[in-house]
């Protein structure tokens, strides 16, 4: 029996998709069934964060995503250097309030 040849997944970003959207917060809820995540943009003054994509997802599915992002941001930082957080209590919740500073270098 010949091993199996990996499948080669062709990925298509249709043009209106290729600019992005940019978010500085999410909000992420969950069922037994779904993980949705809502990505969102605060701007500076304005008391309310506006949702720019919605994903919703399987468990094992964001299960997944949290395994590819501590990959990506562990090869991120081995490249670039350690991504400073806020400091918080050890049992605090984790929320972070982006302030311009925290905007993306230009």
């Amino acid at each position: 029996m010949e091993p199996k040849k990996p499948v080669q997944l062709k990925i298509e970003l249709p043009e209106a998709k290729a600019e992005g959207n940019y978010s500085n917060f999410t909000v992420i809820s969950h069922s037994g069934a779904e993980f949705v995540i809502d990505f969102a943009r605060i701007m500076p003054g304005i008391p309310k964060a506006v949702v720019q994509s919605r994903i919703i997802m399987t468990p094992m599915h964001a299960k997944t995503l949290l395994y590819t992002l501590k990959d990506n941001i562990a090869k991120f930082e081995a490249k670039f250097g350690e991504i400073k957080m806020p400091k918080r209590e050890v049992n605090e919740p984790f929320e972070f309030h982006p302030t311009p500073k925290d905007s993306l270098p230009n």
